[in-house]
Order: C-alpha cells, then structure tokens, then sequence
C-alpha cells in the first residue's frame, strides 16, 4: 500500500493513517513490509493542533463577544517526520470557527437589571 504512516499511542494502541505527505509533498511509499513508522506517538504528533486549538479558544472565549460556545474544526494532516499540521482546506489555511450565543444572553443586549435602567 501507498503512503502509510503508522503511530503508537501512549499505551502502544497502532494508529495507521493513509495518505499522508512529508514536508516536501512527497507522498509516502511503503516498501510492502508495512507502513513508514513516525518518529513520536500520535498524541505527541497532535500538541501542536492542541495548542493552536486552545490559543484560538482563548481568542474567542477572552475578547468582548463572549460566546455562549465556541466550535472549532481544524483540518489535519499526519506526517512521520512532522506529526499532526493543521491542512489547507482551499487556498488557505483551513480553520472554521463558530461562535453561539443563547436569545437571553446575546451580546446585542446586556443581561441584568441594572442594564436596562430598572431594579
């Protein structure tokens, strides 16, 4: 099979991911005696998307909007030499990001009575 990279988890579960590209975008060829072995397990390889995930939680959940929820959906890719990169969806990168707010509580209109001038 072509281009297979197998991690380890940290409790030596195998993880296979298929179709994934090195740095230069050359795809990865298994010799036939099973799929290239990437350098760190698969929750390493994923730190960096986590760490990018909680910056931009922190962005959104921080600054005056406020959201009730905030949803995030990264695209990613999985390489033996780089772990996890977050994918380009189209031209650029690919990060979709969804902010909620409940009737009650939208950002429009401020909660409390003192907000509306009443007790």
């Amino acid at each position: 099979m072509d281009g297979l990279v197998e991690f380890k988890t940290e409790d030596g579960v195998r993880v296979v991911v298929e179709g994934v590209e090195d740095e230069d975008g050359a795809r990865l060829v298994s010799r036939g005696d099973g799929p290239a072995r990437a350098a760190r397990t698969f929750e390493d390889s994923l730190d960096g998307v986590r760490a990018a995930a909680a910056s931009a939680l922190r962005v959104f959940r921080d600054g005056s909007l406020r959201p009730d929820s905030v949803e995030l959906e990264f695209g990613v890719k999985l390489s033996a030499e780089a772990g996890a990169v977050i994918a380009k969806g189209s031209a650029e990168g690919h990060l979709v990001v969804r902010l909620s707010w409940s009737p009650e509580q939208s950002p429009a209109r401020p909660l409390g009575p003192d907000a509306a001038g009443r007790s």
